[in-house]
């Protein structure tokens, strides 16, 4: 397929969203698309996240009609727009997004299956931090249909979103990405696929140097917050940790400091290392940094 028969498809108006992944930040994508009036599918494996993320959604909403920024009709209209599914063939759209763990092995194979399960036409988007989106389209059928679609935590509230384009993204499909994601009331922005892309690779020595204060033992953790809260930051490094999740934030510094050939600027830390052995996940697990139990 050619990039000509890709500008002059169903690309020019997405009109259903799928959803790949219930957890934190795939279920924010799916009540931002709801909300904004697009039918939306929400798959994951576990029904059990299903009916959290749901439950999540509802009350999502639900916040917005108790500040009057959305009425209770629209909360419903809304809710009757979402599905949730645990069945991988029941997954069509014109715009699937992914928000699966960072792991380039399961997020290749999830898209060539949901590939096999699509026409050639629907885009196939990642929420991905950090992996480069040449390498996650290299495998995939039809790579010119493989975009970054980079939202940020949490999803309903971040105005920003990252648009980036692979070595074989087409034009029309980052375009398509980036009108679509004014629709939801974004901001986005075009960016390169270099590791980090550019939030993540500003954003990475908050955490980075704040870790090595702390593993110096320059200051105590909730110091750190303090002071950087402080000086103006709306969430210390640590918070924000909890709130993203230790895990997540760890694998995207590993990741990072891979791509970069291992410069020692980006060297992930062996406190939050210790941290994601012990299941320490913060918010999500009721433990991080700080006790959430």
């Amino acid at each position: 397929m050619d990039n000509q028969h890709i500008s002059t498809s169903a690309l020019q108006s997405i009109k259903s969203i799928a959803v790949v992944g219930a957890g934190t930040m795939g279920l924010g994508i799916a009540q931002i698309c709801v909300q904004h009036g697009f039918p939306t599918v929400l798959f994951d494996i576990n029904p059990a996240m299903l009916t959290k993320a749901e439950q999540a959604i509802a009350a999502g909403l639900g916040k917005l009609v108790e500040k009057g920024k959305l009425t209770p009709e629209n909360r419903e209209a809304a809710l009757q727009r979402l599905r949730t599914t645990a069945d991988l063939s029941t997954v069509q759209a014109d715009l699937i997004v992914e928000a699966v763990v960072e792991k380039l092995t399961v997020k290749h194979q999830l898209f060539q299956e949901l590939a096999a399960l699509n026409p050639p036409t629907t885009i196939l988007a990642s929420n991905t931090s950090s992996l480069p989106i040449t390498r996650l389209a290299a495998p995939v059928p039809h790579p010119e249909r493989v975009v970054g679609m980079h939202f940020f935590n949490p999803a309903p509230l971040m105005a920003l979103v990252e648009v980036i384009s692979g070595a074989a993204t087409s034009p029309a499909v980052a375009d398509a990405v980036h009108a679509l994601a004014e629709q939801l009331g974004k901001k986005p922005v075009r960016a390169a696929d270099a590791p980090g892309f550019i939030v993540n690779r500003v954003a990475r020595h908050y955490y980075v140097e704040s870790l090595k204060l702390v593993e110096e033992q320059v200051a105590p953790f909730t110091v750190v917050d303090e002071l950087l809260e402080a000086s103006g930051f709306r969430m210390g490094p640590f918070r924000l940790m909890d709130l993203i999740g230790v895990d997540t934030n760890f694998s995207v510094t590993s990741a990072m400091f891979e791509a970069f050939h291992y410069d020692p600027k980006f060297r992930p830390s062996r406190i939050q290392q210790q941290k994601v052995d012990a299941g320490h996940h913060g918010r999500k697990t009721g433990k991080g940094f700080y006790d959430y139990a």
